[in-house]
């Protein structure tokens, strides 16, 4: 028999029914906006990132559907109004510099991961970016648990330019002596060490270095050389730890060299980043060991502190 308890009953299940349907239908519905350019400059760079974080994607088996949108030649304020909608959890790019400046002017109240940095900030973006500041720190620490006063800095001819970021940094987070000089000293004191600016082939053709305090930065590795005795440099970690199977799948179905290596690892962390936040919105901080070293996300925005390593007899070692 039909009562008043069946009524009340049938009443509070359709209710739970209905709530559950509408979280299946927002859940169908949720969006995640990627804005990366595919053509143009940049576009290579792009689709390394892309490849990482979709690797990244898929390992995680998330189900929120992705929408990628091509930023090449387009105005971020444009694309953000044209596809940005009730459905879009979260945004993720540009990539350019200036297209990451026109993104803080456009103050988005979505939040957004964007995938280089400016000195201008807003509310709702992240900047996340493989920046030689950061490399800069984490040598600048390395050298500093040293105890090196006198850094002499040894530049291959031609590259000069492409080092001064990170030798700015170090001046900026430091009170290192730093030195220019045309050619290896003859013997380093017990707090003088030495940096070498230059590619693989470069750091290979010196000789007399010793194997104390001496120092690189990431882009002197390649797969072809055997970095020299004894030095030391900061770099992404997943490229010499295989501690994430989906970088390591990444590049088995499109090899690439270390330069682009670094940028799948990027993308990887980049959904890390984004599926934290997707699983929980109010989440305030974000701290994890990332394929490109330890993220820590916070309001004050993203730390990356790449990992050190040092070339022994034996190979190379974690420091």
């Amino acid at each position: 028999m039909w009562n008043k308890s069946n009524n009340k009953k049938w009443k509070i299940q359709n209710k739970i029914l209905g709530l559950g349907l509408l979280a299946c239908v927002s859940s169908v519905q949720a969006e995640v906006l990627i804005i990366l350019p595919e053509t143009g400059p940049l576009a290579r760079a792009a689709s390394s990132i892309k490849q990482g974080f979709l690797s990244a994607y898929t390992a995680s088996g998330q189900k929120v559907p992705l929408k990628w949108i091509n930023s090449d030649q387009k105005k971020i304020s444009q694309l953000l109004k044209q596809h940005v909608s009730k459905k879009t959890q979260m945004v993720i790019g540009p990539l350019a510099r200036q297209d990451v400046e026109q993104l803080v002017q456009t103050k988005p109240k979505i939040r957004t991961l964007s995938l280089n940095e400016t000195s201008l900030t807003a509310p709702n973006i992240w900047q996340f970016s493989l920046s030689k500041k950061e490399d800069a720190a984490a040598l600048q620490k390395q050298i500093a648990l040293d105890g090196i006063q006198q850094l002499f800095v040894l530049r291959q001819p031609g590259s000069e330019s492409e080092h001064e970021l990170l030798l700015m940094s170090l001046l900026s987070q430091s009170e290192l002596q730093l030195e220019m000089i045309e050619k290896p000293p003859f013997f380093l004191k017990s707090k003088q060490g030495i940096l070498l600016l230059g590619n693989a082939d470069w750091l290979e053709s010196l000789h007399g270095l010793g194997h104390k305090r001496i120092y690189t930065v990431a882009n002197a590795i390649n797969e072809q050389h055997v970095p020299p005795r004894g030095i030391k440099f900061c770099d992404v970690p997943v490229l010499y730890f295989a501690n994430w199977p989906d970088v390591m799948q990444a590049h088995q179905q499109a090899p690439v060299n270390m330069s682009y290596q670094r940028l799948i690892a990027f993308g990887g962390d980049a959904w890390q980043i984004t599926q934290y936040y997707l699983n929980n919105k109010k989440i305030r901080n974000i701290e994890f060991q990332g394929r490109t070293g330890m993220i820590r996300v916070s309001d004050q925005g993203i730390q990356r502190t790449p990992s050190c390593f040092q070339q022994s007899a034996k190979g190379l070692k974690a420091l």
